[in-house]
């Protein structure tokens, strides 16, 4: 007669806590999802249940990376719109407030919102960009509703604001003024 093998040896937390045998497995498992789904939880913001105005698979970048394919929702918080970008097992989210205009990108470490330093669109490429591009995302249906909305900017490739302290805009630049604004030091990178 062949013996079978041994199974394999449990961990600590399958052997005395949970009991051993298949059972253990299949709950170890549920485990593993939940810690993982609190994970991301606690890495994103508290999101209320606010409506989808779109899902969008597109591509995003994080910190000057190659792009690489995300998901964008966006959600409307009234008075606040709430970008959620899913890259991989990241989640990186900007809410924007029109009034007064702001915009805020979710630290995971501090689980707090901060102000954005600055942002930028460039029209030609469909890219949109936080904090010289701590995160970029190629997203076409905002900046075309950006231009329906705003028929001054039709004709323009580059558009930058800058944030001040408080949150709010300070400054923004288009195409060569960008360039020229550059050129004198004043902190502006095309």
């Amino acid at each position: 007669m062949v013996p079978f093998p041994a199974p394999p040896p449990l961990s600590p937390l399958d052997g005395h806590r949970l009991g051993g045998g298949p059972l253990t497995i299949v709950a170890s498992g549920i485990l593993s999802a939940l810690a993982a789904a609190l994970a991301t939880t606690l890495s994103s913001p508290p999101v209320q249940a606010a409506p989808i105005l779109y899902t969008l698979e597109t591509k995003c970048s994080l910190r000057g990376a190659a792009p690489v394919v995300c998901t964008v929702e966006a959600l409307d918080e009234g008075g606040v719109t709430l970008y959620r970008h899913r890259i991989g097992d990241s989640v990186q989210s900007v809410r924007v407030t029109a009034d007064p205009s702001r915009m805020e990108m979710w630290d995971g470490t501090s689980r707090a919102w901060r102000n954005l330093r600055n942002a930028e669109a460039r029209f030609s490429t469909n890219t949109v960009c936080f904090n010289d591009r701590e995160l970029c995302v190629v997203n076409a249906n905002y900046l075309n509703s950006i231009l329906e909305d705003r028929p001054d900017l039709r004709g323009r490739d580059y558009v930058r604001a800058h944030f001040g302290a408080n949150g709010r805009v300070d400054l923004i630049c288009y195409d060569g003024g960008c360039d020229l604004l550059a050129q004198r030091g004043a902190g502006v990178k095309p």
